[in-house]
């Protein structure tokens, strides 16, 4: 696995993998950018909530949930000293579907976030990782929360 990450005037980056797709990176005009992509730890948030995601939908797959939707929100909290790095991210899964089992829904991100996130993996030895998952239950005319949970991983 390769990557290019070329620098494109002001703090802007462009990165390239090796099959040819891309992504961008920039920070804050305080620092000499102009917010026009993620700042580098933000991708790293969006990274984990994509990996541990990927698998998640895989995992419900399999298991035959009727789920319409997953939504990952991540939330970093960063040490004060530098390189500043994060010392706890939070993640909320809302997953969304019919009659959806609640075991069924903790074991699949249980899973990603014991044996399949990569992302995860790598962070959590430096990181405390915090997840928290909703289901809403999907009908024809509402969507309404019905289950509400939260685990430290």
């Amino acid at each position: 696995m390769q990557t290019k990450v070329k620098w494109t005037g002001k703090m802007h980056f462009a990165g390239e993998t090796e099959n040819g797709t891309s992504m961008e990176m920039d920070t804050a005009p305080e620092h000499g950018g102009e917010n026009r992509a993620p700042k580098p730890l933000e991708a790293v948030l969006m990274s984990l909530a994509g990996c541990t995601g990927m698998d998640v939908v895989s995992i419900l797959r399999k298991m035959r949930q009727d789920f319409t939707g997953l939504e990952i929100l991540s939330n970093g909290e960063r040490v004060e000293d530098y390189p500043k790095k994060f010392r706890r991210i939070d993640l909320e899964f809302i997953v969304r579907g019919r009659h959806l089992d609640p075991a069924l829904v903790a074991k699949a991100i249980n899973l990603s976030h014991e044996k399949y996130c990569s992302v995860g993996a790598m962070l959590r030895p430096a990181v405390d990782i915090q997840v928290s998952w909703k289901i809403e239950e999907e009908t024809a005319d509402e969507v309404r929360a019905v289950e509400d949970h939260s685990v430290s991983v």
